[in-house]
């Protein structure tokens, strides 16, 4: 009987055996696969160092210059039946001071409005009488008054041979108008719908149960608001955005308004005399007439501590602003 051998010493392939045909050539074939030489790992470049400050720096969209509008919450009600049982005057509508306390923060959080206390103005007015400090009330571009019309609440469920599901539901819709505070039109209304639920589930007796979940009133509010916060804050910054002249020295202009309100060294800004107001007698409003421009100046530096207190220094472009004109001269935004 003839036994053969094979040692493959690159490999260190071993195999001993009787000289069968067919399993000489399996291991024939074994062997050339152990013999037969690893490739040669690739050798790849590794990508060049990314600044990620200066990757990051390309890939930010442009700054969008937002010029702050001042506007107030005004009356804000509950005109739905839910909540309202127990009250016995307006001043415990608990759900419609939270409507517009909830739209107050949402504004506010935006950081693209001065917005105003308007509910609370008593007490504002009465600590800062005990502070004695001096109230600089200001007028709002804006004023936005709304109702929660519509609330409910429902519970559904579906009961199998082993299982059972509860889920408690509410739905709630607000409805928005913004007022000209200048005239008393309404110019714009708009509306949001919201719904927040929860859910429970038992299979054979096991599993968990909820009881009557209360927050889910406040989280409905608060998703019909979101639902109207888009195109509310849309309309809000289409409406143009004006200052005032504080004071004129020479070629330097001082005017309202700073970096709180998105103004920034090297904008460039209107300074216009107001048109004279004349009452129309189709519809019985005064009409300003167009606005006349008298110069462009651009920002130079902004000061103040906070957005009651800031201004912004400017120097004439072109043009001439007169002291005398002060009291009749108005800012708007120029083109960049």
């Amino acid at each position: 009987m003839t036994t053969r051998k094979s040692w493959n010493r690159s490999r260190r392939c071993y195999w001993s055996g009787k000289a069968n045909p067919v399993l000489v050539a399996v291991l024939g074939a074994a062997l050339a696969a152990c013999a037969t030489p690893a490739p040669t790992p690739k050798v790849v470049d590794a990508p060049p160092a990314v600044d990620q400050a200066a990757k990051a720096a390309q890939e930010r969209p442009p700054e969008v210059k937002r010029l702050k509008r001042k506007i107030a919450i005004g009356r804000f009600t509950n005109e739905t039946l839910y909540g309202r049982a127990l009250l016995t005057g307006a001043q415990l509508d608990a759900m419609g001071r939270q409507t517009g306390d909830i739209l107050s923060a949402r504004l506010v959080e935006t950081n693209r409005f001065i917005v105003l206390e308007r509910p609370d103005i008593a007490a504002v007015t009465r600590e800062a009488a005990i502070g004695g400090t001096p109230q600089n009330l200001v007028g709002a571009n804006a004023l936005i008054v709304g109702s929660l019309t519509e609330f409910g609440r429902q519970t559904e469920g579906q009961s199998g041979f082993l299982s059972r599901t509860k889920r408690q539901v509410a739905r709630a819709k607000v409805d928005l108008r913004l007022i000209d505070p200048a005239n008393g039109v309404a110019f714009f209304a708009a509306s949001g719908t919201g719904e927040a639920s929860t859910e429970s589930g038992t299979v054979m007796g096991f599993g968990s149960k909820t009881a009557y979940d209360a927050t889910l009133n406040d989280r409905a509010i608060s998703a019909a608001i979101a639902d109207v916060m888009n195109v509310l804050v849309n309309q809000l910054e289409a409406r143009p955005w004006q200052s005032d002249v504080l004071d004129v020295d020479g070629r330097k202009v001082v005017i309202s308004g700073g970096a709180r309100q998105g103004l920034k060294p090297g904008h460039e800004l209107v300074i216009l005399t107001r048109g004279k107001s004349v009452k129309s007698q189709q519809t019985g409003f005064m009409i300003e007439l167009p606005a006349t421009e008298v110069a462009r100046v651009r920002v130079v530096s902004t000061f103040g501590s906070d957005e009651t207190n800031e201004g912004a220094i400017t120097s004439v472009e072109s043009g001439q602003v007169l002291a005398q004109d002060r009291a009749k001269l108005i800012v708007r935004e120029g083109s960049q």
